[in-house]
């Protein structure tokens, strides 16, 4: 169950630095490209799941998906990819919006999971998990477009530029 504190941990790791890099050297925080980075960070670990946990991934499937396993390593790739993008300023819009597509297309596995007790993290607890799993869900699309989608660029010291 301490997957989606991992998650939020990377999420908001590279903005919290950010804020404490320019409280200490009094300098404004563009918080859309660390936001962004968070973002990647966390695509890319969830890739590295894909790869790592293989197996518990495909259990997440039902047992009429195909080619499961070609499945997950794909969807690991595409999360790989939206994670790079994040990283690129000019590609950053388009990744995140990537990015809440596949938190709402990939949401089902998570249910199907958690109501069936099979998978990673803390499905084996059944349905209580999506008390903690949608709201992660809407936390992540939420991040995603409100400091990543949208193109308002803002800094500590509270003004704010639109581009």
């Amino acid at each position: 169950m301490v997957t989606p504190i991992i998650i939020l941990l990377i999420l908001s790791s590279p903005l919290g630095m950010a804020f404490a890099y320019s409280k200490f050297m009094k300098v404004p925080v563009d918080i859309n490209k660390y936001a962004c980075w968070g973002l990647g960070l966390a695509f890319i670990f969830f890739f590295v799941g894909h790869i790592v946990k293989t197996d518990g991934m495909v259990e997440m499937l039902p047992s009429w998906v195909p080619f499961k396993v070609s499945l997950i390593y794909f969807t690991g790739a595409l999360e790989l990819l939206v994670g790079i993008a994040l990283f690129k300023p000019k590609l950053q819009p388009i990744a995140a919006k990537l990015g809440i597509l596949i938190f709402v297309l990939f949401f089902p596995a998570n249910i199907y999971a958690a109501l069936n007790s099979v998978g990673l993290g803390g499905h084996q607890w059944g349905a209580v998990y999506l008390l903690i799993r949608a709201p992660l869900q809407i936390i992540l699309i939420a991040w995603a477009y409100f400091l990543c989608v949208k193109n308002i660029t803002r800094h500590l010291n509270g003004t704010k530029t639109v581009g």
